[in-house]
């Protein structure tokens, strides 16, 4: 089976940006050939709305048969409140735990981004765990696309 990658927008930038690039596209490779399925949201469509033409245009090319769009939903939002509620991160982070809320609702496995501070972060992804397991989801693995690119080799 196919694994299921839920992709923040952080990702899909990376490929533009020097210190990311080399990853990125590595990872989208992955995605190109249909080794895995890229997940993205609603949510990674209206922060792309803003995002320069290069990503957009990057993200259009992306086929379409290993794309996977998820919904924003009452459910997410709420388990995205419980993030911030539990201090997991600050109330300013919240579209970053709706990210986080979706991939664990939509049981992908693995959420992959590069930002550091709030979301590939341990004591952040022990936080959001804690939250989830407490609340009876199961526990979301959280990663880099280097990380996943360096499990590979």
């Amino acid at each position: 089976m196919i694994q299921r990658f839920y992709f923040d927008t952080s990702v899909f930038g990376g490929v533009y940006d020097v210190e990311f690039d080399e990853d990125s596209a590595q990872l989208f490779e992955k995605v190109k050939l249909g080794q895995i399925i890229c997940v993205y949201s609603d949510l990674s469509e209206s922060e792309l709305f803003d995002a320069p033409e290069l990503v957009k245009n990057f993200f259009r090319d992306l086929p379409k048969e290993n794309l996977e769009l998820v919904k924003m939903t009452e459910e997410a939002i709420a388990l995205a409140k419980n993030y911030i509620k539990e201090n997991v991160v600050g109330k300013t982070s919240f579209d970053d735990c709706v990210h986080i809320a979706l991939a664990t609702i939509y049981k992908v496995d693995i959420l992959v981004s590069w930002n550091f501070k709030h979301i590939v972060n341990v004591y952040r992804i022990r936080g959001y765990n804690a939250v989830n397991l407490r609340l009876g989801y199961q526990t979301l693995e959280i990663r880099s696309p280097k990380d996943i690119i360096s499990y590979e080799e």
